[in-house]
């Protein structure tokens, strides 16, 4: 009879409460975990977040791949006083080229790209892509539009350089006069 009340106790809960039974769906899985977990994700649907990079490939069966960066670059560029943090993390992605259609550049130099919340199946060394491990993404959101970067003079650089150039004149001009 306990178990029986607790059962029903813990249905009403979950059936009161919309987000509980779908609490899974909202999580971000982090890209660095997806990877180091990578075969335990095999054929599970997850939501990963990053930014849109190197070029948007797409092929004649419909669909398009690009690569989702999720590390501190993708949220904060170097350029806008992001740390240094190590080299870029990210994985394939491959979507329907009607997903695709309306986004921003993908990200590269002086230009961020798109900040998206991808979900989709995680392929895990899919056979039918020649081993390939990608995530096939079934929806996606755009977080935050790319951008372009802009990039400041080095103002440390540029003093230093100048005064290099200062003295190399005042020696220039005091050999000039002594010949």
């Amino acid at each position: 009879m306990r178990i029986t009340l607790t059962m029903i106790a813990f249905s009403a809960v979950v059936l009161a409460v919309p987000g509980v039974a779908t609490a899974q769906d909202d999580v971000v899985v982090p890209v660095e975990v997806l990877l180091a977990q990578a075969e335990s994700y095999s054929g599970k649907i997850i939501t990963i977040e990053g930014e849109l990079v190197g070029d948007y490939g797409f092929r004649g069966d419909g669909t398009m791949w690009t690569q989702l960066n999720d590390d501190s670059y993708a949220r904060d560029a170097l350029v806008d006083g992001g740390p240094r943090t190590g080299g870029n993390t990210g994985v394939g992605i491959r979507m329907p080229d009607a997903l695709a259609e309306g986004l921003d550049a993908p990200g590269g130099y002086r230009l961020e790209g798109p900040l998206v919340r991808a979900t989709g199946t995680w392929r895990y060394h899919d056979p039918d892509r020649g081993g390939e491990s990608y995530l096939d993404v079934s929806s996606l959101e755009v977080v935050e539009v790319g951008r372009q970067l802009e990039e400041g003079p080095d103002w440390i650089v540029l003093v230093a350089g100048l005064a290099v150039l200062a003295v190399s004149v005042g020696l220039w001009l005091t050999r000039r006069q002594r010949s």
